[in-house]
């Protein structure tokens, strides 16, 4: 398959957004570069492009301000944060599956028992992962994410690294999934992980239930 350029799903980044401000959290958005984030061009398009990525992306100026200077995970402390939550789109397979501050951000999290968050690829960065044991931090935990199936119907089997939904259940994630581009979500314990772009309200909505 020719090369193609990918990013962030905006959808994923949007929604869990204004769900996490509605609750009265402040937010901060954090990636491997700093700066202005690649997105995906294929989150912009008819049906994707949801209201909530057109206020993100347009309207709102606090949310366009932070997004074009996003904070670099290499300056990030776990300790000054509550919960960390992943949005997906095909590039976290890319960078941050092997980010080892992303990484490390994620053990902090887990072995302070904050939450933890993702949803569509987003959970490829558990990929790397240990738990408070040393096992894989998906290890046991009932989780989800993009499947199999949903990435034969966009044509990428082919393209990407690895599969997603084989890699969680290489892992010994207990992984559960709905019929392809419907809402499902799966919480164990702090981890919180979401099946597709249309499952990024509920994920959020889940995630912020467990944020102090």
């Amino acid at each position: 398959m020719p090369e193609r350029k990918t990013g962030l799903w905006i959808e994923e980044l949007a929604a869990p957004y204004y769900v996490f401000k509605a609750a009265g959290h402040s937010v901060t958005l954090a990636s491997p570069a700093g700066g202005t984030p690649p997105i995906d061009a294929g989150s912009k398009g008819e049906g994707f492009y949801t209201a909530d990525c057109k206020k993100f992306m347009e309207e709102d100026e606090e949310a366009k301000k932070m997004f074009a200077s996003t904070v670099k995970l290499s300056e990030c402390d776990m300790a000054n944060f509550d919960a960390i939550f992943y949005p997906g789109g095909h590039g976290p397979l890319w960078d941050l599956v092997t980010d080892d501050k992303s990484i490390s951000l994620i053990e902090a999290a887990d072995k302070a028992g904050k939450p933890i968050g993702a949803v569509c690829h987003g959970p490829c960065v558990f990929k790397n992962v240990k738990g408070k044991g040393g096992d894989s931090i998906l290890k046991g935990k009932k989780c989800t994410g993009f499947t199999n199936v949903e990435e034969g119907q966009v044509q990428l089997t082919e393209w990407v690294p690895f599969l997603l939904e084989d890699a969680m259940k290489e892992l010994g994630g207990t992984f559960s999934c709905a019929d392809p581009w419907n809402s499902h979500v799966q919480a164990d314990g702090n981890l919180v992980t979401g099946q597709n772009p249309q499952s990024s309200p509920a994920t959020a909505q889940e995630f912020v239930k467990l944020v102090k």
